[in-house]
């Protein structure tokens, strides 16, 4: 069973010795990597003791960094604390973002081509 991480931990350990992240109501223990964190210390610092979900998920974290987590991670978060865990639902967001790029990608190719054969009728039946 995973260890239940309460908020009393969670706000105790938010120094750059001890360093707890709670990520989709899961805790982290990224102690040991924010010296290598790309964006530098004070950005996780700054998520330290409160849910900082919409944080790492606004940055728009490669995958790279997400395989990192699941071997930082000590446990879940208390259901019924202090602290309210923001509920995202990544996937209908990460949906709309597929479909105005899919309509996008769509458009890319209508117009040009559609341009391209209006130059090629004129071409063909205005000389």
């Amino acid at each position: 069973m995973a260890k239940v991480i309460t908020y009393a931990e969670l706000q105790e350990n938010n120094t750059k010795d001890s360093l707890y992240v709670l990520l989709h109501g899961k805790v982290y223990n990224v102690t040991t990597f924010i010296d290598e964190h790309p964006g530098g210390d004070e950005v996780i610092l700054a998520e330290a003791g409160k849910d900082a979900t919409e944080a790492f998920e606004d940055v728009g974290h490669s995958d790279e960094a997400r395989d990192l987590l699941p071997d930082m991670c000590i446990g879940e978060f208390e259901k019924d604390g202090a602290l309210k865990v923001k509920s995202t639902n990544t996937s209908s967001s990460s949906g709309a973002v597929s479909n105005a790029v899919e309509q996008g990608s769509n458009l890319m190719y209508f117009i040009p081509l559609t341009l391209l054969g209006a130059y090629f009728a004129w071409r063909f039946y205005g000389a």
